[in-house]
């Protein structure tokens, strides 16, 4: 095993030059993209319409093709999930990424291409772990197994032939995944790509606890779920009495510094590393390229080319894109891509900040759809994150799961204030609840003035409301909406009152 890690990480580390191409030159590589995509997709109906052929600038890009959400491109997907071809990108398409995104009712059905599996997902999972193997020149990564906690996958019944498939876009890549890999990998794809998710947690603690885990990849909170049933499987103090050789936690989808404590109690390792990947149905955007930083570098030859629209023009009739070039740090962008998948201005819906142009970093700073701003106070979940982290912090407590809503004024002849409400679910309760609101409530504050101007003397906000709920009320949550596991998320923020009153309502 000791060759075989020397090979791989020597291998793995060959990419290296590349990506240190592209931080150099961000610019010639996207417009050189660019290029590429527009004549790959020019004889596609989408490229026949906008006229790819005849697009020669940036600005006829800007011009002619539009701005794009998933309602604009579904009647195109639709038919492609129907079996037609040649629609949005030239070759066949035989899978669609499940999405959500969050519990909304609509999933979303993503294409994806030959040509995203291979240079974009697959390329981005091969680049974190050359990033690693680079920064961690000492790693034992390869002399055990990688431990991915995928989604599930079926035929699409859509298609009248069942030629294509969907499924959660962690399924889809697991299931295109050369042979090879499966050797260095558990569980099985069977068990992985089971459907039922809580049957599919007891089968993987079960298989996964007698095999030499060195890394692992997954959403947070179903990680926590899968290592406290092996912990109590094998009667363990912790994690590092089954998998000793465990170094590398790969983890994306939800903020991770609300879990970082709960991971240093079940992995309680000196050296354990932790790597962010910003990895959507959509594609591969981001990886975490430096140590102990919360920043990810933008992947700029997977394929995609991004704009960005930043939020205060959102709401125009026809916002204004930039291209990566003109972007301003610490400026909130929504952001927009064209894909090696026919995703043409396609909106996905997330927001970033950059912190660095030298090279590109960034980031995620929420959703365009999940913020709270019904009294002008702008909380993003950029903010929520980061104030009930330290609410956390400060008090012992470790929380799982939240969702948060505003308390709507009830009426104008009512002297009530409004206010936000908050819904969370622990794992270690605060001593206190109300100590840990005032630490909540002054960290939100600290970092977003515009609810700190709201809240100054009670004014239009009033102190937060927090429940406090027992264990599994989220999960039971999503259940009963048919939304749990996958790519399915809890909303942290919502503008009304839907997800609330809904956990209010269960839980009285």
């Amino acid at each position: 095993m000791e060759i075989l890690n020397s090979l791989m990480t020597w291998i793995m580390k060959k990419r290296i030059h590349q990506i240190e191409l592209f931080m150099k030159y961000p610019s010639d590589v996207q417009q050189e993209l660019h290029r590429k995509l527009l004549s790959t997709a020019q004889d596609t109906e989408f490229g026949r319409k906008y006229a790819f052929k005849d697009i020669k600038t940036y600005r006829d890009f800007q011009e002619r093709v539009p701005i794009s959400s998933y309602e604009d491109l579904f009647p195109y997907i639709d038919r492609l999930m129907k079996g037609e071809q040649n629609i949005l990108w030239p070759t066949e398409t035989k899978w669609f990424a499940k999405s959500s995104g969050t519990t909304n009712a609509r999933s979303k059905f993503i294409p994806v291409s030959p040509e995203a599996i291979e240079d974009c997902h697959f390329k981005g999972g091969k680049d974190l772990l050359s990033i690693y193997c680079n920064n961690n020149p000492e790693t034992k990564l390869f002399t055990g197994k990688s431990l991915a906690i995928g989604g599930s996958h079926q035929i699409n019944q859509f298609d009248v032939n069942a030629n294509s498939f969907y499924g959660d876009v962690s399924a889809v890549i697991m299931k295109n995944l050369p042979l090879w890999v499966q050797f260095v990998r558990t569980p099985s794809l069977e068990i992985a790509l089971m459907d039922e998710w809580e049957a599919k947690i007891e089968k993987m603690a079960k298989v996964t606890s007698e095999e030499n885990v060195t890394n692992i990849a997954g959403v947070p909170t179903w990680t926590i779920v899968l290592i406290q049933r092996i912990v109590e499987l094998k009667g363990a103090k912790n994690i590092l009495e089954v998998w000793p050789n465990l170094e590398l936690f790969i983890h994306g989808a939800v903020a991770f510094g609300p879990y970082r404590q709960l991971f240093k109690e079940l992995i309680p390792k000196k050296g354990m590393n932790y790597l962010e990947t910003y990895n959507a149905s959509e594609g591969f955007f981001g990886i975490q390229d430096q140590a102990n930083s919360g920043e990810m570098l933008l992947m700029l030859d997977y394929g995609i080319f991004y704009e960005f629209i930043s939020m205060e023009a959102l709401d125009d009739t026809h916002p204004k894109a930039i291209p990566l070039e003109e972007i301003e740090i610490g400026k909130n962008y929504a952001v927009v891509i064209s894909t090696n998948a026919g995703l043409w201005r396609y909106m996905i819906g997330d927001t970033i900040k950059f912190t660095s142009k030298t090279p590109y970093r960034f980031k995620i700073s929420g959703r365009t759809k999940h913020f709270i701003n019904a009294f002008g106070e702008e909380v993003i979940v950029e903010n929520a994150e980061k104030a009930i982290a330290y609410a956390c912090e400060q008090t012992g407590a470790i929380m799982s799961n939240f969702t948060a809503a505003p308390v709507y004024f009830e009426g104008a002849e009512s002297k009530s204030k409004g206010g936000h409400e908050w819904i969370i679910e622990f794992i270690k309760k605060p001593e206190s609840l109300e100590t840990f609101t005032d630490h909540l409530d002054t960290h939100l504050r600290s970092i977003n003035s515009d609810y700190d101007a709201k809240r100054y003397k009670d004014l239009a906000l009033v102190k937060p409301i927090i429940h406090s709920v027992q264990e599994n009320t989220f999960n039971e949550w999503m259940r009963s909406r048919g939304k749990l596991g996958g790519q399915n998320k809890v909303p942290r923020l919502s503008n009304t009152r839907e997800y609330i009153d809904e956990l209010l309502k269960m839980i009285s």
